[in-house]
């Protein structure tokens, strides 16, 4: 049977529905993670490993997963991470014990690396680069709902059903858009694809390049999650990322293509992100103390102020789109940098709810503002040949930030003031404006008749008909754009 060609319209869908399944994932296991303590009878240190598995699978995976979608197409991946996904919740619905429950999430975690980059990939390939603005809008506030939604869907589900009905949500999207994908059929190649040696798409995989990048990984994600303590895995995180740095130095076929390392934009993005990530999940963090143990809130009450926060993540997210045409992504990324900041700055001095509110907000707005922005740059600026990495990059960087950010704002919180953590992070938050200089600035020196991805309707990033005659100059151009 023919398989029909995927429409923009299923493409935009299944990233959305790929991006809101990871998202509402792990804001609905928060909620319910003290009922499955006490139904499992499982320790407090064996419930955090239902999420330090994860993100240690994820992080350890992302860029690699990335690569497997530029080399065998970005929609098969997300159609293997979707299903799989899917599969590992229902497993973990029906696990006997805590074990099982830990085990699964970190095979959860292994196809959530599939999924992540492909919801990127797919939309690079599908789009051409002046239409990439809306759907990347489309996409953030789509994580921004489900961040929102989670708790009250997880708290719910976990109130009238138990813990084991959050992990059955996650299925039915998940098996509809998996098949979706699979039932789709990859864009065929152009008279003009570049002809690159190696089997499938041509794209070389770099496989002991991988597995040291995911053992530097997974172990910076093991050291950051167990501070202040030492464990083992922080000489191994430094030994192994050498090891990576000099691999890539010497091999042919690097993981990490030139063109995407070698971009100032990309890496200063990718700071960004860090940086921005870091602030944002750090500053939750200490807002839960300071709201519920300093100013005696109950929960509920703390989880309304805080939904301004939400409010403006999704509301940013058109907003950005409308910014980054008018003002470019340096001038935009700097700004939302600073409205971060200053709603950190609120939120340290604040105890009426008024001030608490517009705090949240000034957060909210400045870092849905950041992600769209510096989506965009990552996912333009990378060849279409290369969006699986950049998109792994990308999400690496925002599974490494909350880490960061989090593990600091616990340290800072044990050596004083509770709300000191948030005066830190402004800065820090502030201390990224520097970086934004690397990246592009308006798009008025694009040029229009150079495109840099494939025409609208293309669904995998490694089928483009752009010949091999882009070179350095392109490159150099693509700098400039938005």
């Amino acid at each position: 049977m023919k398989r029909s060609r995927p429409s923009l319209p299923l493409t935009l869908a299944s990233s959305v529905a790929g991006a809101m399944v990871v998202a509402l994932d792990g804001t609905v296991l928060t909620v319910a993670q003290p009922t499955l303590r006490r139904d499992l009878g499982a320790s407090f240190t064996q419930v955090q490993w239902t999420s330090t598995g994860y993100l240690v699978a994820v992080a350890g995976l992302l860029v690699f997963a990335g690569r497997l979608g530029d080399r065998y197409g970005h929609r098969r991946t997300f159609a293997l991470g979707m299903l799989g996904f899917g599969a590992a919740s229902a497993g973990i619905a029906l696990a006997p014990d805590i074990g099982w429950v830990i085990g699964l999430r970190i095979v959860q975690g292994v196809f959530g690396a599939l999924l992540q980059p492909a919801t990127l990939g797919m939309l690079r390939a599908a789009y051409p680069p002046e239409r990439l603005r809306t759907p990347i809008a489309v996409r953030t506030a789509s994580i921004g709902v489900a961040a929102a939604a989670g708790p009250v869907v997880g708290g719910a589900l976990a109130t009238e059903f138990g813990w084991r009905a959050v992990f059955l949500l996650n299925i039915v999207p998940a098996l509809v858009f998996g098949l979706l994908a699979l039932a789709s059929r990859d864009r065929p190649e152009g008279r003009g694809r570049r002809d690159r040696s190696g089997p499938a798409t041509g794209v070389p995989l770099d496989l002991p390049g991988a597995l040291l990048l995911a053992v530097a990984l997974a172990c910076l994600v093991h050291t950051l999650v167990t501070l202040p303590g030492m464990t083992w895995s922080a000489p191994v995180a430094l030994l192994s990322g050498a090891a990576f740095v000099r691999h890539e130095r010497r091999t042919g076929s690097p993981l990490l293509p030139p063109e995407v390392v070698g971009s100032r934009a990309v890496g200063g993005v990718l700071g960004v992100l860090v940086i921005a990530s870091a602030a944002l999940n750090g500053g939750l963090l200490t807002c839960v103390y300071v709201l519920q143990d300093d100013l005696g809130l109950t929960p509920l009450r703390s989880a309304l102020l805080s939904l301004p926060l939400a409010v403006l993540l999704v509301a940013a997210a058109p907003a950005s789109a409308v910014l980054l045409r008018r003002s470019g992504a340096r001038a935009t990324v700097a700004g939302a940098m600073v409205v971060l900041a200053a709603g950190l700055l609120v939120l340290a001095r604040a105890s009426a709810p008024v001030a608490l509110c517009a705090g949240f907000a000034l957060v909210g707005a400045g870092f849905g503002t950041v992600m769209v922005a510096a989506t965009h740059v990552v996912v333009r600026q990378a060849p279409a040949e290369s969006a699986g990495v950049a998109g792994g990059l990308q999400q690496t960087a925002m599974n490494v930030g909350p880490v960061l950010g989090v593990a600091s704002a616990t340290v800072l919180m044990d050596i004083g003031a509770t709300r000191s953590p948030l005066v830190v992070l402004a800065f820090v938050a502030a201390a990224a404006l520097p970086v934004c200089r690397a990246l592009p600035g308006g798009s008025r020196t694009a040029p229009a008749a150079l495109p840099v991805g494939p025409p609208a309707g293309g669904s995998d990033a490694t089928h483009t008909d752009h010949g091999a005659e882009r070179g350095p100059h392109t490159r150099s151009l693509r700098d400039h754009e938005v």
